[in-house]
């Protein structure tokens, strides 16, 4: 009886580990968008350090990012107990959000070139200059590289808790530590690779070996296009995943979109799911710049505010 009554406990144990595993799959492949973002805007701003300050400064942000998911997971579930009906309002809020910050970086670059012109210009006077105190400006980007993390990380936890609606407490507490395990190792060690691609590719092309200085010089150019890919891409899935989000959280907004994604591919049947994730991307795009410009609205009617 002892016997049967362990086996059935290992089999109730390996049942709940493979619906974790499950509901994790789906809560990582749900936060894509937000992942994306994540490694491009850790990627970028991690680098242009000396070589030898690139992985500490990288590690010192991967430490803040697991305290941040360490706050961030027992509030979600504490959330999820006590109050299970913000998490709909919380993952809209987080869509829109995800939405305003695709169009903000698009209107920042289009509408603004000379302020990300002039940051990009004090980053270098800061690793040129010996003048300037080079531990403050590192302590300068890894604060502002966890704050970033944290509002990232937050949005993550909160797109994979809607994933979690049906399933048990235990269930929720081993799948969000799995994702926030998952994403952590996974974002700061793809950053990790991505900040000393050009050194390893210096290095290689420093070789004698034909071959290592063809690897070499393939990953010098590599690198800059890598982080112009991810960028692009991760504005792209913050499109996706946003307008994703407000679809399938807000029912009338659903219907229409499944309705349209229908008529087009009513002809060919292969048509509806593109057609879908572009009826979304879009969405995710109007939302997002209808948010800016409130955005922009509020801060100048609040300028004269503070200058008198």
């Amino acid at each position: 009886m002892a016997g049967s009554s362990f086996f059935a406990l290992l089999d109730d144990i390996a049942t709940l580990l493979d619906d974790v595993a499950v509901m994790s799959k789906v809560a990582v492949k749900k936060t894509a968008g937000v992942l994306g973002d994540d490694l491009a805007l850790n990627a970028q701003q991690l680098t242009g350090m000396s070589a030898d300050r690139e992985l500490p400064v990288v590690w010192s942000v991967a430490k803040g990012s697991a305290i941040n998911k360490l706050i961030l997971v027992p509030a979600a579930l504490l959330l999820s107990v006590i109050a299970p009906a913000l998490i709909k309002p919380l993952l809209v809020i987080g869509g829109a959000f995800l939405c305003f910050e695709g169009v903000e970086k698009l209107y920042h670059k289009w509408f603004h070139p000379a302020e990300e012109d002039a940051h990009h210009l004090d980053h270098l006077k800061a690793v040129v200059n010996t003048e300037i105190d080079l531990v403050a400006f590192e302590k300068d980007k890894i604060k502002g590289a966890i704050r970033t993390d944290f509002i990232l990380s937050a949005e993550i936890i909160v797109i994979a808790l809607g994933t979690l609606a049906a399933a048990s407490f235990t269930q929720r507490v081993l799948t969000l530590t799995a994702v926030a395990i998952i994403l952590t190792v996974g974002v700061y060690g793809s950053v990790a690779l991505i900040v000393k691609l050009d050194d390893i590719g210096l290095h290689l092309n420093q070789q004698k070996a034909a071959w290592k200085k063809m690897v070499g010089g393939f990953l010098l150019r590599f690198a800059p296009k890598l982080l112009t890919f991810l960028s692009v891409a991760g504005t792209i899935a913050m499109f996706l995943v946003g307008g994703g989000i407000l679809v399938h959280t807000l029912p009338p907004l659903h219907h229409f979109v499944e309705a349209l994604a229908a008529k087009a591919g009513a002809a060919q049947s292969f048509l509806q799911a593109p057609a879908s994730m572009l009826l979304e991307c879009v969405i995710g795009i109007l939302v997002g710049i209808v948010c800016v410009i409130g955005y922009e609205l509020f801060n100048r009617l609040r300028k004269p505010k503070l200058s008198a």
